[in-house]
C-alpha cells in the first residue's frame, strides 16, 4: 500500500484548534443584573422610597453632604446597565477575548450600590464609614493570615495549619496580657504562638516528609484541643487571672483621624491595624525587590535550581515557615486584645480557610490577597450591620455572605491561577 502523504498542518486559527468560547463570567454577570433589576427593582415595592448614604461623623475636618437616592429608580437604572455590561461581557466571550480588570470591578460596585440602596430602603438610612471601619477590622485577621499563607506557599511549604495559628495567638495573647495585665503583652506573645504551631509543621514537612496538607488539618485539630482543655480547666477556673478582657487602646493620627470618611477607616485604629500597614508594604517590597525574596521565590518555583547556587533549600523553608507563622500568629491577636474580648472556644471560627482563599484569590500577591481579604472582611461587616438595621434579607443569608464569595473565589471564579511550582512538594538534596 502506498502511504497517502500528510495534509498541512492545521493553522492555529482552526476553529477545530480554538479555544472553546468560556460563557461562566457572562452567565453570572446577567444573572446579578437581571436579580438587580427585577429583585431590587421592578418588583421591589420600593417605589416613592429613598436611601440616605451618610459619610461624616462628628469629628471631621469639613462636612461632606448625604447622598440621597430613589430606591427604586436606582435600582433599575443600574440593572439595566448591569445587564448591557452582561451583554458585553457574551460579545468578548464569543471572540474568545477577556474584559480588563476595570471591568468586574465596576459591575461589583455598581450591583453593591444597587443592593445597598435596596436594602437601605425601609429603614432609610445606609451609614458608609462604620460600615467601612468594621469591614477593615474584621479583614485583620484575613490579611495576617493570608500574608502567612502567602510567605509558606511561596517558599514551597502549604501552610493549611493557620487557622490553628490564628488559634493559638489569639489564646496567648488573652492568656499573657490578662496575666500582665498589659494588652501589648499579649501583642508580643500572640506571634510567638504561630511560631509555636509552625515549628510542628516544619518538623514534620520538612522533617519527615508528611503530607503537608494533612499535617495542617491535624495541626488544627491539635490547637483546638489543646485551647479547649486549656479554656475549660485553667481559664474558666480563675479567668480575673487568665482570661480577663485586655483592649489595645486606638490611637487616631493627629489630622489624618479628621478626614471625612478615609480617617476614622484607616487612621483612628489600634497599634495592631497600622502593623498590619506595615507587614503587607514590608512583604510586598522584599519579596519582588530584596534578596530574601529572590531566594524566597526560588525555593518555591524550582528548588533543584536554588540548590545549584548555594541555596540551602530546606533551611530556607524553615525559617521562612516561621515567619508565617508568627505573622498568623499576630493576627490572632485581633480576636482577643484587638478586639476588647475573653478568649473563648474555637474562636478563630474558619478564619484561616477563608485567609486561605484569600491568598488563592489574590493569585499569591501581597497587594492582590489584601484585597481579597478586605472582600471578604467586607462581605461579613455588610452582614452584620444589614442584620442589625432590620433589612428585607434574611439574617441567615447575611451570616453566610463571606462563605458565600469564598465559594465564588476558589470555584475558579477569580480565573485561573496557577501556585508555585513546588508548593506542598519535599526537597532532598540526594
Amino acid at each position: 500500500m502506498t502511504a497517502t502523504p500528510a495534509g498541512p498542518a492545521a493553522p492555529a486559527s482552526h476553529p477545530a484548534l480554538r479555544a472553546p468560547v468560556d460563557v461562566k463570567f457572562p452567565v453570572v454577570y446577567g444573572g446579578l443584573g437581571l436579580v438587580t433589576l427585577l429583585g431590587f427593582g421592578l418588583f421591589s415595592g420600593t417605589g416613592g422610597k429613598q436611601t440616605v448614604f451618610s459619610f461624616s461623623s462628628g469629628r471631621d475636618f469639613f462636612h461632606v453632604p448625604d447622598l440621597t437616592v430613589s430606591a427604586w429608580g436606582t435600582s433599575v437604572g443600574a440593572g439595566i446597565v448591569l445587564l448591557m455590561m452582561a451583554a458585553a461581557a457574551a460579545w468578548l466571550a464569543t471572540r474568545r477575548e477577556k474584559p480588563g480588570l476595570w471591568f468586574p470591578v465596576v459591575f461589583g460596585v455598581l450591583f453593591l450600590f444597587a443592593f445597598l440602596t435596596w436594602a437601605g430602603a425601609d429603614t432609610g438610612r445606609i451609614p458608609l464609614t462604620p460600615l467601612l471601619a468594621g469591614a477593615l477590622a474584621l479583614s485583620v485577621p484575613l490579611i495576617f493570615g493570608a500574608m502567612g499563607g502567602l510567605i509558606g506557599e511561596r517558599s514551597g511549604i502549604v501552610n493549611i495549619a493557620i487557622e490553628g495559628q490564628l488559634l493559638a495567638g489569639a489564646f496567648l495573647a488573652a492568656v499573657v496580657a490578662s496575666a500582665l495585665k498589659n494588652p501589648y503583652a499579649g501583642l508580643v506573645a500572640a506571634p510567638i504562638a504561630g511560631a509555636l504551631v509552625a515549628v510542628l509543621l516544619t518538623f514534620f514537612a520538612i522533617r519527615y516528609w508528611v503530607d503537608q496538607i494533612i499535617i495542617g488539618v491535624v495541626l488544627n485539630v491539635l490547637v483546638v484541643g489543646v485551647t479547649n482543655f486549656l479554656f475549660s480547666t485553667v481559664l474558666t477556673a480563675n479567668p480575673e487571672t487568665w482570661n480577663a478582657r485586655q483592649t489595645l487602646p486606638s490611637l487616631p493620627i493627629p489630622l489624618l483621624a479628621d478626614i471625612p470618611v478615609v480617617g476614622p477607616v484607616f487612621f483612628n485604629q489600634t497599634i495592631l491595624v497600622y502593623l498590619m500597614y506595615l507587614a503587607v508594604a514590608v512583604i510586598h517590597v522584599l519579596l519582588f525587590h530584596s534578596r530574601w525574596g529572590l531566594r524566597t521565590r526560588a525555593i518555591g518555583e524550582h528548588p533543584k535550581a536554588a540548590d545549584t547556587v548555594g541555596i540551602n533549600v530546606n533551611r530556607s523553608r524553615v525559617v521562612n515557615t516561621l515567619i508565617a507563622g508568627g505573622i498568623a500568629g499576630l493576627g490572632g491577636a485581633f480576636f482577643t486584645i484587638g478586639s476588647g474580648l475573653a478568649f473563648g472556644k474555637e474562636m478563630s471560627a474558619g478564619q484561616g480557610y477563608i485567609a486561605l482563599a484569600a491568598m488563592i484569590l489574590g493569585k499569591w500577591s501581597p497587594v492582590g490577597a489584601v484585597c481579597a481579604a478586605l472582600l471578604f472582611g467586607f462581605a461579613r461587616n455588610l452582614g452584620n450591620t444589614l442584620s442589625t438595621m432590620g433589612t428585607p434579607v434574611p439574617s441567615d443569608l447575611l451570616l453566610m455572605l463571606p462563605y458565600i464569595v469564598t465559594i465564588f473565589a476558589v470555584a475558579g471564579f477569580v480565573g485561573r491561577v496557577r501556585p508555585p511550582a513546588a508548593a506542598g512538594k519535599p526537597y532532598s538534596a540526594q
